[in-house]
C-alpha cells in the first residue's frame, strides 16, 4: 500500500471522477487527503472541507489551483479546455487521459490563451488499484517541466501507489497496455480460475475464494519477496508434478506467452491510434 503521507496535497483542481479519476479520489480519501475542488456533474457530495462543483464554469472566482488534474472521459476534454485555460496559465496540467498527447492538450489549451502563452502539460497513466493505494502510475514530462512541477505531480500520484517516469512520451503507449490495462488481465485470470473450479464441481463460493486469494496472494508474495517472477514460478514447479504439467500447456510456443504478447501489442497499437 502507498506509504503514509505527512505533507498535505497541493491545491488541486480535479476535473472528472470517472473510473480512473474516481479510483484516484478514493485512494486519496483513504489516505486522509483530497483535492481542493472537484468538478463532476455526476457526484452527489465530497467530504468537507473540499468543494464540489458541477461545471468548470461554476468554479469560485478567486480560486487558483497549484495543479490541475484532467480525469474526465478523453472524448469530453475538448469541451472544457476553454474554461480550464485561465487556470492553466499559472498551474501545470496533469493529464490521466488515455490517448491524449502532451502536444494535443498543449495546443488545445494555448488556443484559448493570449498569443505566446504556453501551458505546461504532464501526461500520466495510472491504473485502478489506486483506489486501494496500490496503483502504478507512469508519467512523462516535457523538457520544459521544472523539477518542482515534476515533484508536485509525483507527490499527488505517490499518495495512491508507486510512481515512475519515462523519458519519451511514446513509451506511454506500451505502459498503457501493460499497467493501465493490466488489472483487467489479472481479473480475467481470477475469473477463469473461478469458472474452471465451478465447472469441475467446486461450490461457486469456494471457487471464488480460492481464485481471488490465489491471485492476490501470489501478487503479495512477488511484491514482498523481491524475487524475480520467473524464479517464483520455478519455485512452485516441481519436476514432473501437476504445475509442470499445466505449464507445459500454458507455455507452449503458440499458447499463453504468444497470446499475451499479441494482446499487449494490440492494446499499445490502439493507444497510438487514439493519440493520433
Amino acid at each position: 500500500m502507498a506509504a503514509a503521507q505527512t505533507s498535505p496535497l497541493p491545491s488541486v483542481l480535479l476535473v472528472g471522477c470517472g473510473k480512473m479519476g474516481g479510483a484516484m479520489l478514493q485512494g486519496w480519501l483513504a489516505e486522509g487527503l483530497a483535492p481542493s475542488v472537484i468538478v463532476d456533474r455526476h457526484r452527489d457530495s465530497v467530504p468537507a472541507p473540499h468543494r464540489l462543483v458541477r461545471d468548470v464554469t461554476d468554479l469560485p472566482a478567486d480560486f487558483q489551483p497549484d495543479l490541475i488534474i484532467l480525469a474526465m472521459k478523453p472524448q469530453k476534454v475538448a469541451a472544457i479546455l476553454g474554461a480550464i485555460a485561465p487556470y492553466a496559465r499559472h498551474a501545470p496540467v496533469l493529464s490521466v487521459l488515455a490517448g491524449r498527447t502532451v502536444h494535443g492538450l498543449t495546443e488545445g489549451l494555448a488556443a484559448h490563451m493570449s498569443p505566446g502563452a504556453r501551458p505546461l502539460v504532464i501526461r500520466s497513466m495510472p491504473n485502478t488499484p489506486a483506489a486501494v493505494g496500490e496503483g502504478m502510475t507512469v508519467s512523462y514530462a516535457p523538457p520544459q517541466a521544472t523539477p518542482q512541477q515534476r515533484a508536485m505531480c509525483d507527490r499527488v500520484l505517490s499518495a495512491v501507489g508507486e510512481t515512475a517516469w519515462v523519458e519519451h512520451e511514446d513509451q506511454i503507449d506500451i505502459v498503457t497496455a501493460i499497467s493501465g490495462s493490466g488489472p483487467a488481465y489479472v481479473f480475467l485470470l481470477a475469473e477463469l480460475l473461478e469458472d474452471v473450479g465451478v465447472g469441475e464441481g467446486l461450490p461457486p463460493a469456494l471457487a471464488r475464494q480460492i481464485a481471488r486469494q490465489t491471485v492476490s496472494g501470489a501478487g503479495a508474495l512477488m511484491q514482498q519477496s523481491g524475487t524475480e517472477a520467473a524464479q517464483l514460478r520455478r519455485n512452485v514447479t516441481s519436476p514432473g508434478g501437476t504445475t509442470q504439467q499445466a505449464l507445459s500447456i500454458l507455455m507452449a510456443p503458440d499458447a499463453w506467452p504468444a497470446t499475451l504478447r499479441a494482446a499487449i501489442r494490440a492494446g499499445a497499437k490502439r493507444a497510438r491510434e487514439l493519440a493520433s
